[in-house]
């Protein structure tokens, strides 16, 4: 991939968070299907786990908290860069900012590490216009970004990313709230096949809009992923159904 070239063949690949910070090669995962691979995300400070409950099973999904813990991204680049150099498919980092100082501080050291093809940048979830537009332009220099919204709002971002250098955006979890095994209320992001109408919606209108976007969202089928390209997207994400592949068990898994 060149600066905003994300033509990606095949034209899937796993979403930020499912999969791990490189590719495991010893794992079930058939990385042949993949056009590209996304780390975890990664912030520039280390993260701790989120404190409480953090999963929940709902009728066609589950929800999970996680705080998005990670070691930050000077530890990640001392143990992973040699695993990117060699990865079979490319790698997109997936970058986890609060600030735009932040975003430059980490798009810039990125852009000088082998092996590192795209950037992934998440917004804020209550991210303005403005705040979606100098995130972007941060990030913006020699390697392609992509711009990841929250599903909820991508319709009212998108068009601001993309006008300020983004090469595609793509969808976050929709965020939720439902009652834990104890009975309170348990507040994090939604997974399972009951998003994929959501989901195909807003790929549907974004596509619309000449906007290029990867979908995701309820998808776990060859048939999803068929139905998500047809509804105009640029390539797929993935996310848990990628998780037994991994190694991970679905409904017992608290990180």
């Amino acid at each position: 991939m060149s600066k905003h070239d994300l033509a990606l063949e095949p034209r899937l690949m796993n979403a930020a968070g499912s999969l791990g910070f490189t590719p495991d090669l010893h794992s079930l995962v058939d990385w042949t299907r993949l056009g590209a691979f996304v780390t975890n995300p990664i912030s520039l400070m280390p993260r701790t786990p989120a404190h409480g409950q953090r999963f929940t099973t709902f009728p066609g999904g589950f929800l999970i908290h996680t705080g998005f813990p990670n070691p930050g991204l000077a530890h990640v680049l001392r143990r992973y860069v040699r695993q990117w150099r060699g990865s079979p498919i490319p790698v997109i980092v997936h970058l986890l900012a609060r600030s735009v100082d932040e975003v430059v501080k980490m798009a810039r050291q990125l852009e000088q590490v082998d092996g590192v093809t795209g950037l992934e940048l998440s917004l804020p979830g209550d991210a303005t216009a403005e705040q979606a537009q100098a995130f972007t332009e941060a990030a913006e220099g020699e390697l392609p970004v992509i711009v990841r919204l929250p599903i909820e709002r991508s319709l009212e971002l998108a068009a601001r990313a993309i006008h300020a250098g983004a090469s595609a955006i793509s969808l976050a979890p929709p965020r939720g709230t439902f009652p834990g095994p104890d009975g309170q209320l348990v507040q994090g992001r939604l997974y399972g096949p009951s998003l994929l109408p959501l989901s195909l919606r807003v790929v549907q209108e974004l596509a619309q809009l000449g906007i290029p976007t990867i979908g995701s969202g309820g998808v776990y089928t060859q048939e999803h992923i068929a139905v998500m390209l047809g509804a105009g997207a640029l390539a797929v994400q993935q996310d848990s159904s990628f998780w037994k592949a991994a190694g991970y068990d679905l409904f017992t898994t608290r990180s």
